[in-house]
């Protein structure tokens, strides 16, 4: 069995981003049944060292984005680290779900070999296309998503197995 680039990668995100969308819109739901501070919800961390709530949303949408422009040979979007909210945070992710749903599979088939170069200076790292999607690429993802519920989970928002996995399509 063979499973293209684009497969392996554009569906993936798509799902994880989309069940991440959902969670988000349970922790809103959470916040204001009880209360809760927002800004102090969005700092939250599970170590003292490790990245905010904010912070993991953002970073995984990122890998969603780069992952597959970089695969597609295309620029990468850039976007401000400038979330606030919930809701702006589920605005982020909407924004990244309409850039890799543009990206047609055409652009990222056959992208196995292709070079990629991430980072800069003594942080530059180069892969080949499969290399990169498979021990690069989806790891991070997979991490900043999973860490993403963790937090919520660890706050008190009522989500599960079944809310991380998604719609499987």
């Amino acid at each position: 069995m063979t499973i293209s680039m684009y497969k392996a990668s554009v569906p993936v995100f798509q799902q994880i981003l989309g069940s991440m969308d959902a969670i988000l819109a349970k922790a809103q739901i959470h916040i204001n049944e009880r209360k809760i501070d927002q800004q102090a919800f969005l700092q939250a961390r599970l170590f003292p060292d490790m990245f905010h709530f904010t912070r993991q949303v953002q970073i995984a949408c990122d890998f969603a984005k780069g992952c597959t422009a970089r695969l597609a040979g295309q620029e990468v979007p850039s976007y401000e680290d400038n979330e606030n909210s919930i809701e702006e945070l589920r605005a982020r992710i909407a924004k990244t779900l309409a850039f890799i749903a543009s990206v047609p599979a055409a652009a990222i088939d056959g992208s196995e070999e292709r070079d990629i170069h991430v980072g800069s200076g003594d942080k530059a790292r180069q892969f080949k296309g499969q290399q990169y999607l498979l021990n690069y690429a989806l790891p991070h993802f997979y991490f900043h998503a999973t860490t993403t519920y963790a937090l919520l989970r660890h706050n008190g928002v009522a989500v599960g197995k079944k809310d991380f996995i998604g719609n499987i399509s």
